[in-house]
C-alpha cells in the first residue's frame, strides 16, 4: 500500500510551519476586505495585522477554496505516488469540504487503484486543528489511510468546540443573532458562550455577564465534558492574547495541559471578531 498524505485547509489556524512539522498539506481560504478588490490567502495574511484593520473599521468577506484549486494540488500529490486524505472544514459554516469531496471523486474516476478519503471534521479553528493533530498522531503510530479517516470520523463528534466573544456585531453580521439581541446584550455587557453542534454549526448555549465570567464559563464546561483529562487542550484566540493566556492558568489550575495556543485567523476572524476566545478538548460529547 502506498503512503498517504493528510491534506487539510487553512480554517484549521494552525501555522504552515507547524502543518509542514506535521507533515500535512494545505490549501488555504481567502478574503477581502469589503472596501477593495484585492484578495489575500488566510494564511498569508498576518493575524495581528488584519484585526489591526478590523478594529479600525474594516469589514472582511470570506471565499471558500473552488474544486479546481483542490484538484490541482490533489493530483499533484496523487502524480507523487501518494494516497490522499482530506480532513476538511465543517461543511455546516463552509462549502469548502464539498468543494474538495468533489475534487477527489473526480481524481478517484481517473485514479481508480489509488486510495483516496475526504473527512467532514464538523469542525474549525483550533478544534479542527485539535482533530488533525490527533489523526496525524495515528498515522505515525502507523495507522492505514482507511483507518485514519475512520479514527477522524469516530472522534469528531467527541470534539468538543465552546468560545466566546467580547463584540456581538460581528455575531450579528453574520446572522447568529438578531440586531436586537446584539444591541441590547452590547448595552447590559452580556457575553455569549457559545460551542458548535454535532452538524458542525454555531450554537448559542449560555450568556453571561462580563468578560471574565465568560473566560470562567469557558475552564468551567471543559471540567464539566471533557472525558480525558491527559489529552491535550488548544486555545484559539482573535487579538486578545491575555485572555488566552488566563484561560490557560484556569484550565492548569484544573489539572489540564495546553498545548497549543493560536491566532484564529483571518477567515474564521471575519466572522467572530476580535476578542474571540475560544476552547477545543475532547469530551464524553459536544
Amino acid at each position: 500500500m502506498n503512503d498517504y498524505v493528510i491534506f487539510v485547509d487553512s480554517a484549521c489556524d494552525i501555522a504552515p510551519e507547524i502543518l509542514d512539522q506535521w507533515g500535512v498539506k494545505y490549501e488555504s481560504l481567502t478574503f477581502r476586505f469589503v472596501d477593495s478588490n484585492e484578495e489575500f490567502y488566510d494564511t498569508r495574511y498576518p493575524a495581528e495585522e488584519f484585526y489591526k484593520q478590523v478594529l479600525a473599521g474594516r469589514m472582511a468577506k470570506t471565499a471558500a477554496v473552488n474544486t479546481e484549486t483542490f484538484r490541482a494540488s490533489f493530483e499533484k500529490i496523487l502524480q507523487e505516488g501518494l494516497d490522499l486524505l482530506y480532513l476538511g472544514f465543517s461543511s455546516g459554516l463552509s462549502s469548502t469540504f464539498d468543494a474538495g469531496r468533489m475534487a477527489l471523486k473526480e481524481l478517484q474516476e481517473e485514479y481508480p487503484d489509488r486510495h483516496m478519503a475526504a473527512v467532514d471534521s464538523l469542525s474549525a479553528s483550533a478544534g479542527y486543528g485539535l482533530l488533525l493533530y490527533l489523526t496525524v498522531q495515528k498515522k505515525k503510530e502507523g495507522a492505514s489511510l482507511e483507518e485514519a479517516a475512520r479514527f477522524a470520523e469516530d472522534t469528531r463528534l467527541h470534539l468538543c468546540h465552546w468560545f466566546t466573544v467580547d463584540d456581538l456585531k460581528y455575531l450579528r453580521m453574520g446572522g447568529r443573532i438578531s440586531s436586537a439581541t446584539a444591541i441590547i446584550g452590547g448595552m447590559l455587557n452580556i457575553k455569549p458562550v457559545l460551542h458548535m453542534d454535532d452538524e458542525g454549526h454555531l450554537i448559542s448555549m449560555t450568556k453571561v455577564r462580563g468578560r471574565k465570567m465568560s473566560i470562567k464559563a469557558l475552564a468551567e464546561k471543559a471540567a464539566e465534558l471533557a472525558s480525558d483529562s491527559e489529552s491535550p487542550v488548544y486555545i484559539s484566540h482573535g487579538a486578545c492574547p491575555e485572555d488566552a493566556l488566563e484561560l490557560k492558568r484556569l484550565m492548569e489550575e484544573k489539572g489540564r495541559r495546553v498545548e497549543l495556543i493560536t491566532s484564529v485567523g483571518p477567515v474564521i476572524g471575519s466572522h467572530s471578531g476580535p476578542g474571540t476566545l475560544a476552547l477545543f478538548f475532547l469530551g464524553v460529547h459536544r
